[in-house]
């Protein structure tokens, strides 16, 4: 009976534990914990993807420390590693991992050359890249051999309700711009006092002249509790009077949610209780003497500019519900600040006197991960250039995430706002939208038709919205903007649907129109919405051409594979007048078919119920039950086609 006691027992609560085909190649994959929760507790899984040209098993271990670094937020760590290869003694392999996953937490700590200065427990996993088989070892920190098989392992049903029962998340944003004197003829000195300066900011986190007020980061209420504040200079030490020492003692579990229903967990956003920590600067100092101010003057004893870096610092970190604020402050939120704030010297020095990089730290909840990752990316180019799109590719690999979707782009970055109304913010400029305005309309009344549709959100775009009359001339301007809007929404893009002149600036700036055309009435087509998809997401088209209105019901089966491949709305343009296509239903025996279409030429309020009621969104037979044609007879018909990028 002491022996079950004494069974080392190993909880994994990511659904995804390995990141495995059985065609991959030999690799090693980090585990992620938190000190937290109970040792052995596996949280996440990151792929190694920096190794040295010798082995994919040997890691290149500065560079794992410096993405990781980044990557992982203060409150979770590396607990060991998995190897993932066709293993026979699996034991070895185990000790490879566990001594991988040792010497990457020394570089993380900083004391590479040093024992681990925060020993502990390690786990080393072995999978069969063949069969899929997996083994786990644990090393205890007190002795190196031998190691001691797992058998007990249990697999979390509900791994959000462990964590976020358990734990919160605190965040702190700091923008800080650091002016800079550098010599212009001595640019390796100029570094030189870029680097001092910034480490000379990270080591005012802990000065006296700092305060941290912790609050709710939540909508103002009078039932909120009263902010906390901490000083930087008494953080790990015991002065301070007694309403300090009782403000430090105060655990964080004080601004946490006391009914949250983490068993309907949906977001990070909307389930994880949030504390806001804001740091302020103390510049006024009393001085025990009067005194009279006074001005030093320093004279440059070189040619010399003024650089101003501009740092933007975004933290957020994971703490235990029962741990201090003291704490909090001082071993997660410190350390996050100091951590990016050296990421970002890291990055910028080699480029400090040229175009030094714009860096914005994001934070991102992929699919799959329990916990949130922060990316810093460089703004300067876009997220369009390639050098962008080779590091979110690099993401990619390391998370597991397909490569075919965006994921890690801007717009899929979580909204931690501290109020639920800047959360609830449309993506478009102005009053809220409708979405999706077909969901729960009338069947199409085409008997044994197989209906494919649109993938995905969109917003309803039509005449005289936003107070702006484009009635007669603007239907294909509101279908392309239902269309970006479609792109916005399913994250391929984050930039602002366009208005009627900034289409128009586009078509000008291609030179497609004169530049007489921008703030004119004139209508466009399929051809002009194809060139501004492709100016302004990057996104190509394919154009169907039909002669009439009585050509279309042949395209139906080829529209219904594209629905069913791209999954993106249609522009149907002909004659005067454009539609927004949401699908078809199409019976490929009988040829009978119906179009679910989008009507822009509504002039109305956004009242789904008119909308559907008065036919502007609806389905389409080619020809009714009084043998009325939809589309014209006589009239050609351009239809686009945008193509879903096969993009990360």
């Amino acid at each position: 009976m002491a022996v079950d006691e004494a069974k080392t027992r190993l909880r994994v609560l990511c659904r995804r534990l390995i990141i495995i085909n059985k065609n991959e190649q030999p690799g090693l994959q980090w585990l992620i914990g938190s000190p937290f929760f109970p040792p052995f507790t596996i949280v996440s899984t990151f792929r190694c993807i920096h190794t040295l040209p010798s082995s994919p098993l040997s890691p290149h271990y500065s560079k794992e420390s410096d993405d990781l670094r980044s990557l992982l937020l203060r409150g979770f760590e590396v607990i060991g590693a998995l190897i993932v290869g066709n293993n026979s003694d699996s034991e070895q392999v185990a000790r490879e991992a566990v001594n991988a996953a040792s010497k990457l937490r020394k570089f993380l700590s900083g004391n590479v050359d040093g024992r681990d200065s925060e020993a502990r427990d390690l786990v080393g996993a072995v999978a069969d890249s063949n069969t899929g088989n997996l083994r786990f070892f644990v090393s205890r920190s007190e002795n190196s051999t031998p190691l001691e098989s797992v058998d007990d392992v249990i697999y979390d049903d509900q791994p959000e309700k462990y964590i976020w029962e358990r734990g919160c998340l605190l965040q702190c944003e700091l923008q800080i711009k650091l002016p800079v004197y550098c010599p212009v003829e001595s640019p390796e000195e100029a570094e030189d006092m870029y680097l001092r300066a910034t480490d000379a900011i990270a080591a005012r986190f802990r000065d006296p002249q700092v305060t941290y007020m912790v609050e709710a980061s939540n909508e103002p209420s009078t039932e909120a509790p009263r902010p906390v504040i901490l000083h930087g200079g008494k953080l790990d030490s015991d002065l301070g009077n007694a309403e300090e020492a009782d403000a430090r003692t105060v655990s964080c579990s004080y601004f946490c949610s006391k009914s949250k229903d983490t068993l309907s967990f949906t977001s990070v956003e909307e389930n994880a209780d949030k504390i806001q920590v804001s740091v302020l600067v103390n510049r006024s100092v009393k001085s025990p003497k009067s005194a009279a101010p006074i001005a030093e003057y320093f004279p440059a004893l070189k040619e010399a500019k003024l650089l101003v870096v501009d740092y933007k610092l975004q933290v957020l970190c994971y703490a235990a519900k029962d741990l201090s604020l003291e704490k909090a402050v001082s071993n997660l939120i410190i350390p996050g600040l100091v951590d990016q704030i050296c990421t970002m010297k890291n990055t910028i020095s080699p480029n400090l006197l040229g175009q030094h990089p714009w860096l914005h730290p994001y934070h991102f909840s992929p699919p799959g991960f329990l916990h949130p990752v922060t990316v810093i990316y460089e703004l300067r180019y876009g997220e369009t250039e390639m050098k962008q799109v080779e590091a979110r590719r690099s993401l990619h690999l390391r998370l597991g995430l397909p490569f075919d979707r965006p994921l890690l782009r801007i717009a899929n970055a979580i909204n931690l706002s501290t109020t639920s109304s800047a959360r609830r913010h449309s993506t478009w400029k102005g009053s809220p939208l409708l979405k999706d305005v077909h969901l729960g309309i009338p069947s199409s009344g085409v008997s044994g038709g197989v209906v494919s549709m649109i993938q995905g959100s969109y917003e309803y775009h039509h005449y005289l919205q936003d107070g702006y009359d484009d009635s007669g001339w603007g239907c294909a301007y509101r279908s392309l903007q239902t269309i970006v809007s479609w792109f916005r929404l399913q994250h391929y893009t984050s930039i602002d649907v366009p208005s009627h002149r900034e289409i128009q600036q586009s078509l000008v700036e291609i030179g497609d129109k004169e530049p007489a055309f921008v703030g004119s009435q004139d209508w466009i087509g399929a051809i002009e919405l194809s060139f501004v998809l492709d100016k302004l997401l990057g996104v190509s088209c394919k154009v169907i051409n039909v002669r009439s209105g009585a050509e279309l019901p042949e395209k139906c089966r080829e529209l219904a594979l594209h629905f069913e491949n791209q999954g993106t709305p249609i522009m149907i343009g002909g004659g005067v007048l454009a539609y927004t296509l949401l699908g078809v239903d199409y019976n490929d025996v009988s040829g009978d078919c119906a179009f679910l279409i989008l009507d822009p030429h509504y002039t109305g309020s956004d009242d789904i119920k008119k909308i559907v009621n008065g036919g502007w969104c609806g389905w389409k037979k080619a020809v009714d039950s009084k043998g009325k044609h939809f589309f014209l007879q006589d009239r050609f018909y351009n239809l686009l086609l945008p193509q879903r990028p096969n993009m990360v």
